[in-house]
C-alpha cells in the first residue's frame, strides 16, 4: 500500500482491532467488503450500528440483551436455585449450545487480572452478591476460564460466597487449561458441567 493513508488502509486498521484478526486477515476482509454490493455493505454497517445501539445489559444477570431483562432470566422454566457465573456473554452462548444446563447465569464481563488492570470492582460482582441474597439460590457454579485469571477470579468469588451458606462448585477440567469456553465443543462443555466440583 502507499504511504498516504487511504480509505482501504483505514478500513484495514479498523478490522485489525477485532480479536483474532491480524493484518493479512484484515486486508482480506477489507478487499472482500469493497467487492461486495453497496447495498450489502450498507446492510452490514447498519447491522453493526443497530446491534451496538440496541444492546444493553440485563438488569438481572448482566448478559447482553435488547430488553430490560434477558429471555433466559424471564424463562420461568429455568432452575432458579442455580446460578452459573461466566466471564463473558459469549460463554453463555457456548453453554446454551449444550442444551443441558437449565439454571440461570451471571456474566462478570471479565476476570480479575491486576496485571491487565482489571480489579473486582470493575466486574459485576456487586450485582451477583445482591442476587445471592435470595434464599431460593442453593448453588453457584463458577465457570470462569481455566487460566490464571479465571482461577484467581474463581477463588475470590468462592471466598465471598461460601460464608453466605451457598454451595459453590467449579466446572470440571473438561475445558483445557488456557482454553476459552466459547471455543469448546458441546461435549467438552457438557462434561465440564457434569463433573463440576465444590470449592
Amino acid at each position: 500500500m502507499q504511504n498516504k493513508e487511504t480509505s482501504i488502509s483505514k478500513l484495514v486498521q479498523q478490522l485489525e482491532k477485532l480479536p483474532g484478526i491480524g493484518q493479512k486477515t484484515a486486508q482480506r476482509l477489507a478487499f472482500y467488503i469493497i467487492n461486495m454490493k453497496t447495498e450489502d455493505v450498507k446492510a452490514l454497517a447498519d447491522a453493526i450500528l443497530s446491534a451496538k445501539i440496541s444492546t444493553k445489559l440485563c438488569k438481572v444477570c448482566c448478559n447482553f440483551t435488547e430488553e430490560e431483562v434477558c429471555p433466559i432470566c424471564k424463562d420461568e422454566k429455568r432452575d432458579r436455585s442455580v446460578i452459573c457465573v461466566v466471564e463473558e456473554p459469549q460463554d453463555v452462548a457456548a453453554l446454551e449450545r449444550v442444551k443441558e444446563y437449565k439454571g440461570l447465569y451471571h456474566v462478570l464481563h471479565g476476570a480479575i487480572s491486576p496485571l491487565k488492570g482489571k480489579y473486582p470492582e470493575q466486574l459485576t460482582i456487586d450485582v451477583l452478591l445482591k442476587r445471592l441474597s435470595d434464599p431460593a439460590i442453593k448453588e453457584v457454579i463458577i465457570a470462569t476460564n481455566p487460566d490464571v485469571d479465571g482461577e484467581a477470579t474463581a477463588s475470590y468469588l468462592a471466598r465471598l460466597i461460601k460464608p453466605m451458606g451457598i454451595k459453590v462448585t467449579r466446572i470440571a477440567r473438561g475445558i483445557p487449561v488456557g482454553g476459552d469456553i466459547e471455543y469448546a465443543d458441546e461435549v467438552t462443555i457438557l462434561k465440564a458441567i457434569e463433573g463440576r466440583r465444590e470449592i
